[in-house]
């Protein structure tokens, strides 16, 4: 059979762009919702679920968060599956599949019984359902970009790929603000029998919302049609390694920086700020409120600009950004509510630079054959290693009194990243999609 050419294009013009752009969100926001609030209900729930050990009341917190962790690490498999199912069988049935596990991790979790009623069960069954949310976390953000990118007009791809991003943080207000009402709304004896269970319930119901949604999205990947009809080879598993490895590795260069700042500046700051200047908890998380609203109207602005002025200016401006205002901008944290939330906006201005169009990127490096595996599995691998171990070396480093040194280490990863941007990328906001 003859091999599809790496020159194909996506299928056509989509009937509806505001249906390809929900679809595409949709999941994101149903991913996230879920993602975080397993991290804000965890008080609730560990001693529900893990046993104590040693009389010590910590021990069902560490445990469920060592849970979350291993979710994190399974979203590199998760790209490189459903990045490689995305690629064979087209976005859309990737897509389905991602928020069918969605639905299913968050069901699992809603139900899950507790160590008292099921022995070692229970902490099994709750390992499980991270497992699979972890995998489709990866594998959301291989199919999701690339039908984002990919179902966007000519000269609008950043608009589009900004929306990764605002569907994010959508579903991370969505969970705080849930999670607040009913910790508000119910005493801590109820929010521990059933109260963090309806957070999951939710997203299992947002799920089905999510799935009748995409089932009317078009698909935009003409090779995986090409395959289907049995015009094409399927692609190999490591294909996008194997072809394009310096590809590959350039996404990891390109996302290092970023990761690191985006789970810093929208995650770990708050936590931050009360570890080293001992700042009001309660406060914290409202600054951290703020300024996610905030992080999330500036993507589509900033991936308009994109559009104009090019995809490698506002790299090489978030890298530089972030090379020399962390230490800095830290050095003028105070215990004051203007400080916090003014350290966090200037920062999310810059970052913003960064994940506005960070799907567009990663998604115009690649043809269209390998787009999903090429860009998601290097992308999530990254972010596993760099993103997802942030706040923890930020609380390592201020458990071993050199809290300091946090800042300069986020620099350090962020000239890597802007070397990167300035010598080894091209410019791709012109490009058509290969």
């Amino acid at each position: 059979m003859a091999t599809t050419p790496v020159t194909s294009a996506p299928i056509g013009i989509p009937r509806s762009r505001v249906r390809q752009l929900l679809a595409a969100s949709v999941g994101n926001v149903v991913e996230w919702f879920d993602w975080y609030t397993y991290s804000f209900l965890t008080v609730y729930f560990a001693d529900q679920i893990f046993p104590k050990s040693g009389g010590s009341s910590l021990v069902p917190v560490l445990s469920a968060f060592a849970v979350f962790a291993v979710g994190f690490f399974m979203r590199p498999l998760g790209g490189l599956l459903v990045g490689a199912f995305a690629d064979r069988f087209g976005r859309k049935a990737a897509m389905t599949f991602t928020i069918i596990l969605m639905g299913g991790g968050s069901l699992l979790l809603a139900i899950t019984p507790t160590y008292q009623a099921a022995g070692v069960i229970a902490p099994i069954i709750l390992t499980a359902a991270r497992l699979i949310q972890g995998l489709s976390v990866g594998g959301e953000f291989a199919a999701a970009t690339t039908f984002l990118v990919e179902s966007a007009p000519p000269g609008r791809r950043g608009l589009f790929s900004s929306f990764q991003y605002v569907s994010t943080t959508i579903g991370q207000l969505l969970a705080s603000g849930l999670a607040a009402v009913l910790a508000s709304s119910l005493d801590e004896a109820d929010m521990s029998s059933y109260g963090w269970r309806i957070p999951f319930v939710v997203g299992a119901v947002i799920s089905l919302v999510g799935l009748w949604i995409r089932k009317g999205a078009e698909e935009t990947s003409s090779v995986a049609k090409d395959i289907q009809e049995g015009k094409a080879e399927r692609p190999r598993m490591w294909e996008f390694l194997l072809h394009y490895p310096t590809k590959a590795a350039l996404i990891v260069g390109i996302t290092l920086a970023g990761t690191v700042a985006y789970y810093t500046w929208t995650t770990f700051l708050p936590t931050y700020a009360q570890q080293n200047v001992n700042f009001d908890k309660a406060t914290s998380l409202l600054v951290g409120t703020i300024s996610l609203v905030f992080f999330m109207v500036l993507q589509p602005l900033l991936g308009m600009l994109s559009d104009r002025v090019g995809r490698k200016p506002m790299l090489i401006a978030f890298g530089v950004a972030f090379t020399l205002l962390p230490v800095p901008l830290l050095g003028l944290l105070t215990n004051s509510f203007a400080s916090l939330l003014l350290i966090q906006c200037v920062g999310m201005v810059f970052l913003g630079c960064f994940t506005s169009i960070s799907a567009a990127v990663n998604s115009e490096l690649f043809p269209t054959r390998v787009r999903a595996s090429g860009a998601g599995f290097p992308y999530s691998l990254t972010v596993a290693i760099f993103g997802g171990t942030a706040p923890l070396i930020g609380t390592w480093l201020k458990e071993d009194g050199v809290s300091h040194l946090f800042p300069w280490y986020m620099s350090a990863l962020a000239l890597i990243s802007t070397l990167v941007y300035v010598f080894a990328l091209r410019e791709t906001k012109d490009e058509p999609l290969r």
